[in-house]
């Protein structure tokens, strides 16, 4: 193995020639505490820069086994240090020469910790992936510069950040510990007969739409109502009390501006753990639980969506529903099947994104459009089917109807961001004031048919190019010369996942769809091999900005491809 000094020189001797001489780096260099691998070389200073890894050992290191011991505080652990390097290295940021030269860059993280292939932490080693731009002048090594970087910053930058003797100790461990405490919230929601948990105190709007960060001024603190106040243990922060939310149909009502969606929306992000200080580190959701919306002129393939919609006019078929231009209602009910068709065991739907003509049909329009010319059977006439037949619970904002107060098990009005239990109030308003309308939707929910993908409808590869995949922030995907949008799967966060999806897209493609395996099969068989051999298998070399999703978001990015069809 060469070593830093060899390194030294010969970025000394590279420099004023061709760019492309940087190609003779890739390796691995021994420095005094760690070793650092040169595994891609970018082909010139405005590509993606090049990617590199650390190892440092754990002798060097320093961290105690009890500080990454299990999933949950390895994971925690990897975060934290990728947070430290972020930050560290966006304060050293100056660039030495053309494009991007000089930068060194690490997946940003978001509110969320999250598994990442950029930091690895084992009983062996300390393992970071992350960028670095080789500086030029014009197209010309800046040997110098390179040399100030890879064998002066980088250093710096992993003493700094990567040992735990230079690290505030005490941050490090409340980091893992919030951590740990929020997985522990979410494991007793089973035993409680909940959907989500809200802790008293936390704090619940964000800055802006485009900051997630807790919102700092006049924020409300969560204050759970007496009657759905529940306790949890945690291992380091002890009883932690809060609002359960049941299972079964919860509406969320209220005023306009008084926190409806924003208490929706924190329990979407519950399915996440959170950083401490973000106001939701003690907001959990059951893991499996998703956002639901219309999503006018989204593709759809093979669908069985008959619950929802009978035969359409000229007698099409809904037991096999295709369409590339879905309406407002086809695409809801599309969106509720495959998400049952993916393990999902709780929906969580807002009425400001979802198509009215699905979401209802009062006593007046069933008077006035009979039932035999209208395809539709509304949701509310199915939403407790979902819960008795396939036991998927469903939160719902709804300010505008109260016809589903006869459906709801628990209603929670928001009032000045304070939720009030007011499930009695709404069924006495319900006994009152019977709304008279039909029931539509039969005495089951209805069966739905696993569908099974034609492998060769998903084709990664654009011409000569070979694999061609291009991912952009959270909402859109490119697989070959298909885009994929992504804008209202909503629970992603960063965009490390959509990368990921992408790359477990052509992984099950190639080794797990088959002309016999249902689509969720082969999409549990992804994600099993994601958890025995880590993000690595989706790729042919080590990355550093893929970043973990769930089966849920992987199976909704498969379902938006243009090309897809069924067998």
């Amino acid at each position: 193995m060469a070593t830093q000094e060899v390194l030294y020189d010969q970025l000394y001797r590279l420099d004023g020639q061709g760019y492309g001489a940087y190609k003779s780096l890739k390796g691995k260099y021994d420095f005094e505490d760690f070793t650092l691998h040169i595994d891609h070389v970018q082909g010139d200073p405005f590509a993606a820069p090049s990617r590199v890894r650390v190892v440092v050992p754990q002798a060097v290191a320093g961290f105690s086994q009890s500080l990454w011991e299990g999933p949950c505080r390895a994971i925690a652990l990897a975060d934290f240090l990728t947070r430290e390097f972020y930050r560290a290295a966006q304060g050293n940021q100056r660039t030495s020469g053309s494009g991007k030269s000089g930068l060194i860059g690490i997946v940003r993280p978001s509110q969320a910790v999250l598994n990442r292939s950029a930091a690895r932490v084992t009983a062996e080693a300390v393992e970071l992936r992350f960028t670095v731009g080789l500086p030029a002048f014009g197209r010309r090594i800046a040997g110098r510069q390179a040399a100030a970087v890879l064998c002066g910053s980088i250093p710096a930058l992993v003493a700094k950040t990567l040992l735990y003797k230079a690290l505030d100790v005490a941050s490090l461990e409340h980091h893992i510990n919030t951590v740990e405490d929020a997985e522990a919230l979410r494991s007793q929601l089973p035993a409680h007969n909940l959907v989500a948990f809200i802790a008293d105190g936390a704090i619940l709007p964000r800055r802006s739409g485009i900051d997630e960060r807790p919102l700092q001024d006049q924020a409300v603190p969560f204050t759970s109502p007496d009657s759905l106040r529940v306790t949890l243990t945690c291992p380091h922060a002890g009883t932690v009390t809060g609002m359960g939310v049941p299972q079964g149909i919860t509406l969320v009502v209220g005023g306009g501006y008084h926190g409806k969606s924003t208490l929706l929306r924190a329990i979407e992000a519950g399915v996440y753990n959170h950083v401490p200080g973000d106001g939701r580190h003690q907001v959990v959701t059951d893991p499996a639980a998703v956002k639901v919306r219309s999503e006018d002129g989204r593709s759809i393939a093979g669908v069985d969506i008959s619950p929802f919609i009978g035969s359409l006019p000229q007698g099409k078929s809904t037991q096999k529903f295709s369409t590339p231009n879905a309406s407002g209602s086809t695409s809801q009910a599309a969106n509720i099947v495959e998400a049952i068709e993916a393990g999902a065991t709780a929906l969580l739907v807002d009425e400001d994104t979802s198509a009215t003509n699905f979401m209802i049909r009062d006593r007046r329009m069933q008077a006035l459009i009979a039932k035999d010319r209208e395809p539709i059977t509304p949701f509310i006439d199915k939403v407790q089917q979902l819960y008795t037949d396939c036991g998927l619970s469903t939160v719902l904002v709804m300010g505008g109807s109260g016809d589903y107060f006869d459906v709801a098990n628990t209603v929670i009005a928001m009032d000045e961001f304070v939720p009030q239990d007011v499930t009695e109030r709404a069924k006495a308003i319900a006994a009152e004031f019977k709304t008279e309308r039909d029931r539509e939707g039969g005495q089951s929910f209805g069966s739905l048919t696993p569908r099974i993908i034609q492998p060769d409808s998903i084709d990664p590869s654009q011409g000569r190019h070979g694999v061609k995949l291009r991912t952009r922030d959270v909402d859109q995907l490119q697989i070959g010369a298909e885009a994929i949008d992504l804008s209202a799967v909503e629970q992603l966060v960063e965009s490390g996942q959509v990368r990921a999806i992408a790359a477990a897209i052509v992984y099950a493609q190639r080794y797990r769809m088959t002309a016999t395996t249902p689509l969720a099969e082969a999409i549990a068989a992804v994600m099993a091999d994601v958890a025995q051999y880590g993000l690595d298998c989706l790729t042919e070399w080590p990355v550093g900005d893929l970043v973990c999703f769930r089966d849920l978001e992987l199976a909704a990015a498969i379902n938006r491809l243009r090309t897809l069809r069924t067998i």
